[in-house]
């Protein structure tokens, strides 16, 4: 009897905790829109989402084509990049960097994934991948961005730019297959050692 009891509690309980996790809404009160979000919150579907992703299309598309008026119209003058290696350059070294046309295989492309609106300040993270010579070898960077924009003119200017790499195991191992019967184990609902009482 009391095994019957703890379980129908542990059937009740963890209904109560589903229904208020579910968000009710007020009887006649319409629900809010799809698409619709604050002002300040994280979104990965919005204009502004595809705003930013036109400014990092000409961005990487001015790295591409060695394009210095182009890549100006994107980086402010305070511009500062702090790269995966953690090296830490202006707009003006990106600008030389890119005209000095030094590595011939340089290819950028990036994708942004959110935005954050902060009134004249918007924060975009994405990824990227950086097509690159390291010492005589072609290698592929992938990895993921921070990039910092204000607001001038009515348009928006990159103030900062944080890249990390994304870490790749080469030995990495298959995950062992869990044993266990149920993701987590509650005493008095699965098997136990111990035969009935």
């Amino acid at each position: 009897m009391n095994r019957l009891l703890v379980c129908l509690s542990a059937v009740l309980l963890s209904c109560s905790f589903a229904a208020a996790q579910t968000p009710s809404s007020t009887a006649g009160a319409p629900a809010a829109p799809a698409g619709s979000s604050e002002p300040g919150v994280t979104t990965t579907v919005s204009p502004e989402v595809a705003q930013f992703q036109k400014i990092e299309d000409n961005w990487s598309d001015s790295v591409n084509r060695r394009d210095q008026y182009a890549l100006e119209l994107v980086l402010s003058p305070l511009f500062v990049d702090v790269s995966a290696q953690g090296d830490v350059t202006t707009r003006n070294q990106q600008v030389v960097l890119v005209l000095s046309g030094q590595d011939k295989s340089l290819y950028l492309t990036q994708k942004v994934i959110t935005v954050r609106m902060l009134g004249d300040v918007a924060v975009a993270n994405g990824t990227y991948t950086l097509h690159h010579k390291v010492n005589a070898a072609e290698v592929d960077e992938k990895g993921v961005f921070t990039h910092v924009f204000e607001r001038v003119r009515g348009g928006w200017l990159c103030i900062n730019s944080q890249r990390t790499v994304l870490r790749t195991d080469a030995n990495s191992k298959q995950k062992k297959a869990s044993t266990a019967e149920a993701p987590f184990h509650i005493p008095f609902l699965t098997k136990g050692d111990k035969g009935p009482q």
